[in-house]
């Protein structure tokens, strides 16, 4: 069946809104009946705003428990006085809601932005300061399922301001609240400044950042549609020893409170020592790391991530090295780790090869190759609050695949390590055929400068890649979200090139918004075919161009494959972005335009300038025919298809091979 629409349209998912209360003052006080039924019928939006307002500094596990124990404990013991829920104000209809449901949502507020407040050394924690009593799920971490690059940049936005700012953008967004009557709330939740919490709340979506309710209701931000992963397997079998440890680590803990901070521990953020295994703890001894001599390279039959050196200011710093070991090895609480699609994120099996280790953007970086594996450590130069471990998959990497890792990721920018074959990076805008590449900088480390990513932009208004120089070759890598750049090709699928020339750039420049459906999939390379060119029906109308774009992953399976019409461009602006290409179809794990099955076959419905609707097919090389049918009826010999059809028609299409074999249209 043809896909006859390019883009598809998204759902606006809105929250059920609390039951409006009449038009009269609010009671005096509230059941505990009244109470209980709001919370019943309101718990998934309360528990959201309390994860919305909750520091995101707890990380999220602690955050999703947090939320479900603050909304339990907002149920109260007794009849209450509604306190500041009857004030007379004057309020906009919107604003007015259930006061069984204002009054716990103003509890959960309280106790939200009291989570945030630090701890005193001469003063009792109050109750939402400490890690809660109940919920608690044994064995297992719960936390939301993960949205898109929006969410992730929303959800960076809040962290950076305060919880007041943070509970005034959550009250505008979720419950629609005038910024009159969000004052008023948060006046009554305690917040000394309501005013500027509401200018501080007006930076959050700043400079046209995207936000706003349709994020803040996605499945990023849901406390109550969680995904579970199990803690430490190994170390819940040791019963007897695992109990000791827990108490000996409860006792070391309630003096620690009592103390000013010290740093990292020798193993920084790891979790205890479960096993005494000699390989295992040469895997973790610092000064058996593997160190490339700088020129093995220049001699080596391979030039891969094997052959780099260890580079950076810290690589001879041993206590850093242990404690992104010991990370690696058993990441604890602290550790926000992640892994490319299909990549094992265990311990390493042996002493790991050390390619980096130095200061990067405020954090302590330490880069590792196990020879299946890249794996990046980062720790915050000032500070214990967090580390990130980040895993993917580099075996069988090439020259090409190996030219570039990502040291650093900071708001929208990007820090590249680069191979130390690669003799000169520029940066180019991919959707600029026309524009010329920009130098790049890099210190004596091989370190880049920070260049603009793409990967967590909302919009494509431009597309920076990478481009390295080694020898003769220049390589065009892209970031995906990921450790290891996925590399950029055109050409056949039996014989893919680098982007070098005028046809080629002019293609992806076309292609490039195309590749945001591709992140996160542990892609290794992209290459973008112009398998056909067609006439287009009527005179003076051009030809067009089909091309079939397809993602390979380092892992095998998972591959993406997109057919692409590219209808002939009009005018053309020199220095500016042109028109991008239309998806006619696409496919997963598809062997379509890959080097073990070539062929395609393709179509879409389109409107010639005088009005009249084609069905436009086009197959590749080995396509002997093309024949459609179902609301258009029409055959042509040879691999192009042009037939009158009525707008919105559904068709099926059937090619014929060489050899006699049979091809459908790409799905």
């Amino acid at each position: 069946m043809l896909n006859v629409s390019t883009q598809e349209a998204q759902r606006d998912r809105r929250a059920p809104e609390p039951r409006a209360a009449s038009t009269t003052a609010a009671p005096a006080s509230i059941d505990v009946e009244q109470a209980e039924a709001a919370l019943v019928e309101h718990y998934p939006r309360l528990v959201r705003i309390a994860y919305l307002v909750l520091p995101p500094s707890l990380g999220r596990n602690r955050r999703v428990l947090a939320a479900h124990s603050l909304v339990q404990r907002s149920l109260p013991r007794r009849r209450t006085s509604a306190g500041d829920l009857a004030m007379p104000v004057q309020r906009r209809p919107e604003d007015a809601v259930d006061p069984g449901y204002a009054f716990l949502r103003l509890r959960v507020l309280r106790q939200a932005l009291e989570a945030g407040l630090p701890l005193r050394r001469r003063a009792w924690p109050k109750r939402s300061q400490l890690p809660p009593l109940l919920p608690q799920v044994w064995g297992l971490r719960l936390f939301p399922r993960s949205g898109g690059a929006d969410e992730l940049a929303l959800d960076q936005r809040l962290s950076g301001v305060s919880g007041a700012a943070r509970a005034a953008y959550v009250l505008r967004g979720i419950e629609r609240q005038g910024d009159a009557e969000v004052r008023r709330v948060l006046t009554a939740a305690g917040v000394a400044d309501p005013k500027a919490a509401l200018a501080e709340a007006d930076t959050v979506d700043a400079g046209g950042a995207a936000g706003g309710v349709a994020l803040l209701e996605s499945p990023e931000f849901d406390p109550c549609s969680l995904q579970a992963r199990p803690t430490d397997l190994m170390r819940r079998r040791q019963h007897t020893r695992a109990a000791l440890a827990a108490g000996a680590a409860l006792v070391v803990c309630g003096v620690l409170l009592g103390l000013p901070g010290g740093g990292w521990g020798p193993d920084g953020a790891a979790a205890p020592a479960y096993a005494r295994n000699p390989a295992a703890e040469a895997a973790l001894d610092p000064g058996r790391l593997l160190r490339v001599d700088p020129a093995a390279w220049q001699s080596s039959p391979r030039t891969d991530f094997t052959v780099w050196p260890a580079r950076g200011d810290l690589v001879g710093d041993r206590e850093l090295l242990r404690r992104a070991l010991a990370v690696w090895a058993r990441p604890g609480e602290q550790v926000q780790a992640s892994a490319t699609p299909g990549t094992m994120p265990g311990p390493p099996a042996g002493p790991p090869q050390l390619l980096f280790a130095g200061e990067v953007d405020g954090a302590r970086v330490v880069l590792f190759h196990d020879g299946l594996r890249a794996v990046r450590y980062a720790e915050p130069k000032d500070g214990t609050d967090v580390a990130a471990l980040d895993f993917a998959r580099t075996d069988g990497a090439d020259t090409a695949s190996s030219a570039a890792l990502v040291v650093s990721r900071t708001h929208a920018n990007v820090r590249y390590l680069t191979a130390p074959w690669v003799r000169d990076v520029q940066v180019r805008d991919l959707l600029v055929a026309d524009g010329e590449g920009r130098r790049l900088a890099r210190d004596e480390h091989g370190v880049t400068s920070p260049m603009l990513s793409p990967a967590a932009a909302s919009t494509c208004r431009s597309w920076d890649v990478l481009e390295v120089r080694d020898g003769s070759a220049t390589r065009v890598l892209t970031d995906l979200g990921e450790l290891v750049p996925a590399r950029l090709t055109s050409g056949a699928p039996s014989a893919p090139a680098d982007v070098s020339g005028d046809v080629e750039r002019a293609e992806w420049a076309r292609t490039a918004c195309l590749l945001p459906s591709m992140r996160a999939i542990g892609v290794r390379s992209v290459n973008s075919w112009r398998f056909a060119e067609q006439e287009l029906p009527g005179a003076g109308n051009g030809k067009a161009s089909w091309l079939c774009t397809r993602a390979e992953t380092w892992r095998g399976p998972g591959s993406r494959v997109l057919a692409q019409f590219q209808a002939p461009v009009t005018t053309v602006t020199p220095g500016t972005p042109v028109t991008p290409g239309a998806v006619a179809a696409k496919a997963e794990d598809s062997p379509a335009c890959g080097a073990r099955a070539p062929q395609v076959l393709a179509g879409v419905l389109w409107k010639a300038p005088d009005d009249i609707w084609h069905v436009l097919a086009a197959g590749s090389p080995d396509v002997t025919s093309v024949a459609a049918s179902g609301g258009v009826t029409g055959r042509a010999d040879g691999r192009l298809l042009a037939v009158e059809a009525k707008k919105g028609a559904q068709v099926e299409l059937n090619g014929t091979l060489k050899g006699g074999g049979e091809l459908g249209a790409l799905r």
